[in-house]
């Protein structure tokens, strides 16, 4: 197969294996409610081997938006490999040899051990997402090819992330990004295929704000017989958009009845629509096109800023999550991501979903509102590198999602190593930490979710695994 080379890789090709175990320290003041959702405020090389012992081969979607390596130093979350962590992380990974590196160079060093953890992250039925433009896209796909291996490419989104041209453009306006997709093991990755709308009667002449297609009904009831006499639970006054308040009343003048109980009418207020006309505000609620077995579609390679959103879309519901403030650039839109997830994970299987370069925090946005959508139970690992960024922007916008959708975080901050330079056990570490990286990295496997110290588990392989250690028997002298 041919292979892509550069000038440090041989440096970086096995450097994912050099990289310390961390503890990952709980930070309770950032945390955010409930749930197992993290957010990780650190290196994400260095995150990701923390998360290893946890979460190895359990990760079912993994959607990463790397540097583009654009080279424009100007923007909050810069979007090359210039940043004074990459280049410290560059000269002791790669060595003296860094100070050579064109800038295509030191992207491909700093994408290839980090990819490496990804791949050990994913589920056999998992997949990774990767956001790139022309800049990097040619060397991302060789890149992928070999570490993924070229068997388990899927497909090349071409997503339209501009919803007009720039009429500055030197030769052309670009208006597309794209989304590299990979699968861990083809042969075991499953698509969900995606509603098609298409083959809807044309009385569903509406599309909400996820493209689904339905037509309104009045809420009052229109039969010449529904008096308010005959059903008066149904005579009720509802408070307008504008605080007045609305009764069903007939065309005649005469007392109508609605359609729904107040009961009903609580649990249904997510379909009410008001329309205002010459005559004040009526109350209408939305029908959906349930469709049909000939309704589903597999998705396509081309999406369209009308259906998943654009560079502008996105920086709308940014400034929504922030309060009016223009705090991030360059965000990816809901839409992009809810289609990812709906596309590559399955709602209620608890699926985790990884994003390593978390950014404005779009992916664990992304996560609560489509569990709120669908009743999912999916969970997020988001890593971020710059703690302004992952305190500030990433933690304010993921308990903005919170509030809104359900739900809640643990901010984690990446510590010490679990060893000292002389290989002894940093004072401190507990006996969980411990067990996981034990367990890890005798069996390859993440520590079972329940086991009785000092029995780790049992591995696949029928090795059994005791950990004696920080006076599990009760015996916390040195003899112990």
């Amino acid at each position: 197969m041919p292979a892509l080379e550069w000038i440090g890789k041989q440096a970086v090709v096995r450097h994912h294996l050099e990289v310390p175990y961390r503890i990952l320290a709980p930070v309770p003041e950032l945390s955010y409610g409930e749930g197992e959702n993290l957010l990780v405020e650190g290196d994400n090389l260095e995150a990701l081997k923390a998360l290893l012992p946890e979460y190895r081969g359990r990760v079912r979607l993994i959607y990463i938006d790397p540097p583009y390596n654009t080279g424009n130093e100007g923007w909050v979350y810069n979007d090359n490999v210039s940043s004074p962590e990459i280049q410290a992380w560059l000269k002791k990974a790669v060595g003296p040899e860094a100070e050579d590196l064109s800038r295509h160079d030191k992207w491909l060093s700093m994408m290839y051990p980090r990819l490496r953890l990804l791949h050990e992250l994913l589920r056999e039925d998992g997949s990774l997402w990767m956001s790139i433009d022309d800049n990097e896209v040619h060397r991302a796909r060789m890149l992928l090819d070999e570490i993924f291996g070229p068997q388990n490419f899927v497909a090349t989104v071409v997503w339209e992330r501009s919803d007009s041209p720039r009429m500055d453009a030197s030769y052309f306006s670009v208006r597309h990004d794209y989304v590299l997709v990979y699968a861990k093991n083809k042969p075991f990755f499953r698509v969900k295929r995606l509603r098609d709308n298409g083959g809807a009667p044309s009385h569903y002449n509406r599309i909400d704000e996820h493209g689904r297609r339905y037509y309104l009904k009045p809420l009052r009831a229109m039969g010449q017989a529904d008096r308010r006499e005959d059903r008066p639970s149904m005579y009720y006054p509802i408070e307008a958009p504008d605080g007045s308040l609305v009764y069903p009343q007939k065309q005649d003048g005469s007392a109508g009845r609605w359609r729904w109980s107040r009961e009903k009418l609580l649990q249904k207020q997510h379909l009410l629509e008001w329309v205002r006309g010459p005559e004040g505000w009526t109350p209408y609620y939305r029908i959906y096109y349930a469709g049909d077995q000939g309704t589903e579609r597999p998705p396509e390679t081309i999406w369209f800023h009308t259906e998943v959103g654009s560079n502008r879309t996105a920086a709308k519901e940014t400034k929504e999550a922030f309060g009016g403030q223009d705090l991030f650039d360059t965000p990816k839109p809901l839409g992009l991501l809810q289609r990812i997830l709906q596309i590559a994970t399955n709602p209620h299987d608890g699926d985790i979903v990884l994003d390593s370069f978390a950014g404005s925090g779009t992916t664990g946005h992304a996560v609560l509102k489509q569990n709120a959508e669908d009743g999912g139970n999916r969970r997020f690992i988001l890593v971020e590198l710059d703690p302004r960024i992952a305190q500030n922007i990433t933690r304010k916008r993921l308990e903005y999602a919170a509030r809104t959708h359900g739900g809640g975080f643990r901010y984690l901050r990446l510590g010490e190593p679990l060893f000292t330079p002389d290989g002894r056990i940093r004072e401190g570490v507990d006996y969980l930490t411990l067990a996981r990286y034990v367990y890890y990295r005798e069996t390859g496997e993440p520590l079972p979710e329940t086991f009785t110290p000092p029995l780790l588990g049992v591995s696949q392989r029928g090795v059994a695994v005791y950990l004696l250690y920080n006076g599990v028997l009760k015996d916390k002298s040195p003899k112990g």
